[in-house]
């Protein structure tokens, strides 16, 4: 297993959250709501007022944390800050975008979807090889 990586096993992994209120209330009371000693919390609400750059340092926290196993963010949201989102290749923290109320999930612009569909089509490449 050298080289995997692992989440902590001494605490339970936390879900991270970005996206618009309706969608971070959902999952507060769904239960994925942190705050740590530090009162710093495991979400970003994403609204008018909220700056690229306050969207792509949340996203830069979350996905360093060690104690965060998932990081839910708003495809919309993604969109904003899609050169940071494509350039992160870690297992974990895995990174998943789900649609919004307001925003329908659009496939196309999924960039883990995109990474599977490049790699069974290289799997299938491959296998016509031999």
């Amino acid at each position: 297993m050298a080289g995997r990586a692992q989440i902590r096993t001494n605490n339970s992994a936390l879900i991270a959250m970005i996206a618009d209120e309706d969608t971070v209330t959902g999952f507060l009371l769904a239960g994925v709501g942190n705050v740590d000693l530090r009162r710093k919390t495991n979400y970003l609400i994403v609204d008018s007022k909220t700056t690229v750059k306050q969207i792509e340092d949340a996203f830069k926290e979350f996905t360093t944390k060690d104690d965060i196993g998932i990081v839910l963010i708003s495809q919309y949201v993604a969109n904003m800050i899609r050169f940071v989102v494509d350039s992160y290749n870690k297992p974990i923290p895995a990174i998943l975008e789900i649609p919004s109320k307001d925003h329908p999930y659009d496939p196309a612009h999924d960039s883990v979807l995109s990474r599977v569909k490049h790699l069974f089509s290289s799997e299938s490449v491959a296998s016509e090889r031999r």
